[in-house]
């Protein structure tokens, strides 16, 4: 395919094959490749191999719409756009040559190497495994020290303990991810492989391809309804009839996956108390929107205008959103608590404190009457959080955002602790 052009971009030259695609250079597109998936299933290494047609198409499909959901959730990833039916570019990596397992239950290979223990049981967290991609020996488990042991470089980027630990928190985040998303269809992901690459700018991301050959997926938790390629593993004879039944299966994932993303129900309303207040508003508004949470904001002062202020609250307990209000006033707070009494949504309060009246502002907020349930929080990022993790037990896209931006906290942490060490060499 080299020289030929796919959705308006000249194929270079072919980087690497393996069983089931294909990598070509993209030189009209520095930095990036295309990955063109065949239509070809196998197992055991490549022993068992058979042609499936339609398998590039469902695949394609299918890792567009995974790499969307992690996309979206704000995941690193090497994914950039699908590129017709069978294709996607992706930022050019070097591999790191380990597997990253994940699994909620035990199964398969894992119950061969661990005798004894009882198929189904259940890991929390998640039990994590690596692999060093070496099909000539059967992809053997590796320990963390020797990962480390390697000194893998790529692009620049020596592979150490950071970087593995890195990746290890990543792997685990990318599986919650979609183990929330999967469980909302009502379906159960019992386990996971992925990989990752370093970039030309040596930043660790998620990359290759993630499809039906990339996990378990059991349907209400029942491993005898399992849509993934294990059906294919168990296979001791494949029939034509047989093939159709993993492709009806792979089918079956792919649209599945289309209702995996709803749009958000969640809501943040910010009530200011004054006009004033709106720069303070706008801040909490823009962390909200940071974590993917729409945000309206509204001007009502309980003191001055009751009336009008219940009217809005009963315009949002009506409107069938899913709402969590944010009061925010000064002096004297009656805006939380009247919200609070007369509304069984959440309320937060997050008074604008002034340097020259924190104290009352704030006790304003704390010191509300018997049988009130509002909290208070001083700084605007504080209130968005508190509503996006409320909302996070109903909304599968805001909890996925709080857990990438926990995995990014930890990554920067990280980067920032090994750049102080190398400084005091």
């Amino acid at each position: 395919m080299s020289g030929t052009t796919v959705e308006g971009y000249k194929l270079g030259k072919l980087l690497i094959e393996g069983k089931t695609k294909q990598v070509y250079d993209l030189p009209d597109f520095p930095g990036h490749a295309l990955l063109q998936s065949k239509d070809r299933i196998t197992a055991g290494d490549g022993v068992k191999a058979h042609n499936l047609a339609g398998k590039a198409a469902i695949s394609n499909r299918t890792n567009a719409k995974v790499f969307e959901i992690l996309n979206a959730a704000g995941l690193k990833t090497a994914f950039v756009r699908s590129c017709g039916e069978t294709a996607f570019i992706a930022r050019k990596c070097e591999m790191v040559p380990i597997e990253w397992v994940t699994r909620r239950l035990a199964t398969g290979s894992f119950l061969k190497r661990h005798p004894g223990v009882e198929e189904g049981y259940r890991f929390n967290p998640p039990c994590q495994e690596t692999f060093f991609k070496d099909d000539a020996n059967h992809d053997p488990q590796w320990s963390e020290a020797q990962i480390v042991a390697a000194k893998f470089t790529l692009n620049g980027l020596v592979i150490g303990q950071d970087e593995v630990d890195i990746m290890r928190r990543m792997t685990l985040t990318v599986f919650e991810v979609l183990e929330k998303a999967w469980a909302a269809r009502g379906c159960a992901l019992i386990d996971m492989k992925i990989e990752f690459g370093v970039d030309t700018q040596g930043e660790i991301v998620l990359s290759d391809i993630i499809d039906s050959d990339s996990w378990r997926l059991w349907p209400s938790g029942d491993k005898r309804l399992m849509k993934d390629k294990q059906v294919y593993r168990n296979l001791s004879t494949v029939t034509q009839a047989d093939l159709d039944v993993v492709k009806r299966n792979f089918e079956w994932v792919a649209e599945q996956l289309e209702h995996l993303a709803p749009a958000t129900n969640s809501m943040v309303v910010v009530l200011m108390g004054s006009p004033s207040d709106d720069e303070h508003c706008k801040k909490i508004a823009k962390c909200c929107k940071d974590l993917g949470v729409p945000c309206q904001l509204r001007v009502s002062s309980a003191h001055k205008g009751t009336e009008e202020t219940l009217k809005i609250v009963a315009e949002y307990e009506g409107s069938g959103a899913k709402v969590v209000f944010v009061a925010v006033a000064g002096r004297s707070n009656g805006l939380g608590p009247v919200l609070s009494g007369n509304t069984t949504y959440p309320v937060i309060n997050c008074p604008p404190v002034k340097s020259d009246n924190v104290a009352q502002d704030v006790w304003s907020s704390l010191n509300v009457p018997s049988g009130l349930g509002c909290t208070t929080v001083v700084y605007p990022e504080a209130a968005a959080l508190a509503a996006a993790q409320i909302h996070a037990l109903h909304d599968v896209a805001v909890w996925s955002r709080l857990r990438v931006k926990q995995l990014n906290n930890f990554v920067s942490l990280k980067m920032a602790d090994k750049k102080m060490r190398v400084l005091t060499l």
